[in-house]
């Protein structure tokens, strides 16, 4: 019975798997023969993304249309790793071995040589990458992280096969780990094998039909310029942190953005709206088809209010004069020119320098110049901040006019040291270098002789709030309006003073009253300030915005309006008391033989001021010009520049230059058209 029962059950299951049998193999017959055509189909045919595609960027040119930034295409090198599957590595490899034999570079920043026998070498990187390698090694759990097998470790990692030798194994694992690093998103932007190469490496590397490797034209910024750098910024990808903000605006995560400058500044107006491509690829990854769903509108132009030819004039004269100010050399130092009728930066420099088409594709220069002591890449012009010395008492002879404190005729005598207070009785600068005195001197002559004796006098009268309160409206210690980011500075009086957890004392207001104490201001700001001093009180922002036109060059989609900041109410006479200082000066004073030859007059005022820890001091300059019909304000600052008189020369070369030379004031021949 248990046998039949046995044998039953045995063939219900032979039954059984004699149907699945016959059912697969059917299966089978039908997909490679009935239906075999239609799956061919299906595998062959391309796979269709939409993809963002961004618009052309905006082009950026000075006030008369003189080229500064425009766009080139260059072609780049991608990896889409996706589309390499088991072969990634022989594929990458072999991509390694094109680029060697053509001479292009790619991004490895894994902390391990590249010579055989490779070893750990964390000395080769910089601390951001440093600081990624372990964060990486811990979240990938690698065991060996610095040790002689760490090579060993990544070829197990990554799968590299045994039979590669060492050194090409560690270029493999060397583009493994950057890929790494963004799949980890430890770096954000995407991982870029070459860009701007040559038509011979991509002819050869499409010679070898390597999938996953994309080929793709990119539209980069090309600079027409060497000069204005802090000015003009750079484009790049965006990080983490601007992610955020952008990804509300509609960007891509891999779009490029301004990182700085007015490429920052000017984002929204120079970016333009992205479009959409649907891009069908092959099983290999090849583009076999492309059509857009929205074409992509490109950015708007942006005309600056700098002059190009003069933003040289002003750099150059910086990089040849600064050093040669004191026997130990200048430091660093900056000037600005603005137009004082309406704010227009017209040329904005910042010494030393750098240049924006070199400085981020050599990785020596850029190490170089990031360590070097005088800071290239920070623009004193916004983000410097310097006493200004005796370039101050022009404002506090206004607050003490202004307020009755004194007339254009009162007469103080200079005693060469001042007794008010039992202690600190401070000397004139005549005083201690020469035991001699200005004697009895007015608003007028106490500017362009500088006593300090007379302004630590005014100073005590006028009171620190006042002076305070005339600064404000000067702009010194407030936003200036640039469309950069800038430093506010500070202004020097009781408030700040207790910010700083310090005690203010009655006495040092005659330090403040001679631009030293706590005023600190930036050169943009005390061009701003002079500026408004040469106008007659009309405190105008400053900005480098001075048109916006269409892509084509068409249409001007924006001009800019000046804006008033503040009305500072000057008498004529207290005024003009003010100006005769500063103009005798340059005529009669002790700056006569740097003007004289120049068809037009200047009014000026010089500073000097001791730096803690400083052997020599920082020279300040102000001055605008014509002094008769003021058109611009010039103001220069130099670290360890010495006395302020020292810039004099500096300030008349730029003003000779700008008043006189025929190429400053060139226009485009046609209306809308470059100048290049």
């Amino acid at each position: 019975m248990k046998r039949r029962t046995l044998s039953l059950r045995l063939g219900v299951l032979v039954i059984l798997l004699a149907v699945l049998m016959a059912a697969f193999f059917g299966i089978l017959w039908d997909l490679q023969l009935n239906r075999r055509d239609y799956y061919t189909q299906r595998l062959t045919k391309p796979v269709g993304t939409v993809e963002t595609v961004p618009a052309a960027r905006g082009e950026l040119t000075d006030r008369y249309g003189r080229s500064l930034v425009t766009n080139q295409v260059v072609y780049q090198v991608t990896l889409n790793t996706n589309l390499m599957g088991e072969q990634q590595n022989d594929i990458l490899l072999e991509l390694v071995r094109v680029a060697q034999e053509h001479d292009v570079s790619w991004p490895d920043t894994l902390p391990l040589t590249t010579e055989d026998p490779c070893f750990f070498n964390i000395g080769s990187v910089s601390e951001t990458n440093r600081k990624n390698y372990v964060k990486l090694s811990k979240e990938l759990g690698w065991k060996e992280t610095k040790g002689p097998g760490l090579l060993a470790e990544l070829r197990q990692f990554y799968g590299v096969d045994e039979a590669v030798s060492d050194a090409d194994a560690r270029l493999v694992v060397g583009i493994r780990y950057e890929l790494s690093l963004r799949a980890k998103e430890l770096i954000w932007s995407g991982y870029v094998f070459a860009s701007g190469v040559d038509m011979d490496f991509i002819s050869a590397v499409r010679e070898r039909s390597l999938a996953g490797v994309v080929i793709s034209p990119v539209t980069t910024r090309k600079y027409s310029t060497t000069y204005a750098a802090h000015i003009l910024g750079r484009t790049g990808p965006m990080d983490r942190n601007e992610w955020k903000i952008y990804k509300e605006q509609g960007y891509a995560m891999n779009e490029t953005v301004g990182k700085d400058g007015v490429e920052r500044a000017f984002e929204s107006l120079l970016r333009g709206q992205a479009g959409k491509q649907l891009v069908e690829r092959n099983a290999k990854g090849k583009i076999v088809s492309h059509s857009w769903t929205e074409e992509p509108a490109p950015g708007a132009n942006v005309a600056l209010t700098i002059d190009l030819p003069l933003q040289q004039k002003v750099e150059d004269t910086l990089a040849a004069k600064l050093p040669t100010l004191t026997d130990e050399g200048a430091g660093g130092g900056a000037a600005v020119m603005i137009d004082v009728h309406n704010g227009d930066v017209l040329a904005m420099a910042s010494y030393p320098t750098y240049d924006l088409s070199t400085i981020y594709q050599d990785t020596e220069l850029y190490k170089a110049t990031a360590t070097d002591p005088l800071e290239p890449f920070l623009n004193r012009a916004t983000d410097g901040r310097y006493a200004p010395g005796s370039t101050f008492k022009p404002l506090v002879a206004t607050a003490a006019l202004q307020e009755g404190i004194i007339t254009p005729t009162t007469k103080i005598q200079d005693t060469g040291v001042y007794r008010y207070y039992s202690s600190p009785q401070p000397a004139c600068w005549l005083w201690r270098q020469s035991r001699a005195t200005h004697g009895w001197v007015n608003v007028s002559k106490a500017i362009e002789v500088s006593c300090n004796v007379f302004f630590y006098e005014v100073g005590r009268l006028t009171g620190i709030r006042t002076i305070d309160d005339y600064a404000a409206k000067f702009g010194l210690g407030q936003p200036t309006g640039i469309e950069l980011p800038e430093k506010v500075g500070t202004v020097a009086g009781p408030d700040y003073t207790a910010s700083i957890g310090q005690i203010w004392y009655e006495g040092n207001v005659m330090s403040a009253a001679i631009g030293q104490e706590n005023n600190q201001f930036t050169p943009l700001q005390m061009a701003n300030y002079t500026a408004t001093l040469a106008n007659g009180g009309t405190h105008y922002a400053a900005h480098l915005l001075k048109s916006v036109k269409s892509n084509d060059y068409s249409e001007t989609l924006e001009t800019y309006q000046p804006k008033v900041l503040d009305q500072i109410d000057i008498d004529p006479e207290n005024l003009a008391a003010i100006h005769k200082g500063m103009i005798d000066l340059t005529t009669t004073g002790s700056l006569r033989g740097y003007f004289r030859d120049l068809d037009f007059t200047v009014a000026a005022k010089t500073g000097s001021v001791q730096v803690a820890g400083q052997d020599t001091s920082n020279a300040t300059f102000i001055c605008f010009a014509p002094a008769d019909d003021p058109q611009v304000a010039l103001a220069i600052v130099a670290q360890k520049g010495g006395s302020g008189s020292g810039l004099a020369g500096l300030a008349a070369d730029i003003l000779d230059y700008y008043f006189n030379a025929q190429n400053s004031f060139t226009t485009a021949t046609e209306e809308n058209t470059l100048l290049r």
